[in-house]
């Protein structure tokens, strides 16, 4: 790619990306809304995990109330940079017809999909504030601010953001061989929920479910930035972390580009 294209890429991205910023902004109490109805899946499993530190004498797996208030917080906004591109909307694309539109553009449409969502990020990061404020102040989470822990989370989001959107894409192109992709997600996601840290943190797993975890590209996207941001890893562990998570979204865009060729040679236009 020629420096005049790498340039323009960066224009196309920072135009996709204002215009996801723009949408949800502009919808900002639906969003708001949305942001409401995450907050009941962490508070559940704070209550539990709570009741149950106190029933242990104050800790569990290594956390105590504050930090377990800590977690679930941070949580919050980790599940909005988690938000990508849904494998099942690829469904609806290709009986539609809609990529015909994207297939004729200059720019591919990865790029389209993942700058909207970026911008987006921005738009509910601002809603999210507030919650957090409310959420702070109920639960009171014990978080110790660092510079560096800042910094690396400001990275370690974005890089999981970047693997799980790989990972959903890579998975819609299940679309393109048959009509029941949505099973697959489905299988996916309930891997993801035990494997990542959304479910619980891995530490109150078994062993060997920690151990199968650090293989998956699960934890990479969510306990892993969570961690870093409520200082429960050293230097060290920061950097393998997103060294993981560099080597995920690198071989997940490998398989991508490898699939997409193939799936593309199948794709007959439908629809209207």
């Amino acid at each position: 790619m020629t420096t005049e294209n790498q340039f323009s890429l960066v224009r196309y991205y920072a135009a996709g990306a204002r215009t996801g910023f723009q949408r949800d902004l502009q919808y900002r109490m639906a969003t708001f809304m949305v942001l409401v109805g995450f907050l009941i899946e962490p508070v559940v499993y704070l209550s539990v995990w709570s009741a149950v530190a106190r029933a242990q004498g104050g800790m569990v797996g290594g956390f105590d109330e504050g930090q377990l208030a800590a977690y679930y917080v941070v949580w919050t906004l980790v599940r909005v940079y988690n938000t990508a591109f849904d494998p099942k909307a690829w469904e609806w694309r290709i009986r539609q017809g809609r990529i015909n539109t994207f297939l004729s553009q200059p720019v591919h449409m990865f790029h389209r999909d993942f700058s909207f969502f970026m911008g987006s990020k921005i738009a509910w990061t601002i809603l999210w504030i507030p919650i957090a404020v409310v959420l702070t102040l109920v639960f009171r989470p014990s978080i110790e601010w660092h510079v560096v822990n800042v910094a690396a989370f400001a990275i370690a989001i974005w890089g999981g953001y970047a693997v799980r959107f790989l990972v959903l894409y890579v998975m819609g192109m299940i679309n393109f061989w048959t009509t029941r992709g949505a099973a697959m997600f489905g299988i996916v996601s309930a891997l993801e929920l035990i494997f990542s840290g959304r479910l619980v943190p891995l530490q109150l797993l078994p062993d060997w479910a920690e151990s199968i975890s650090t293989w998956l590209p699960f934890r990479w996207t969510f306990q892993f930035p969570i961690e870093v941001l409520i200082g429960r890893l050293d230097a060290t562990q920061i950097a393998a972390g997103i060294g993981y998570q560099a080597a995920w979204a690198a071989g997940l865009g490998l398989l991508f580009t490898v699939v997409w060729r193939r799936a593309i040679r199948r794709y007959e236009a439908v629809g209207n």
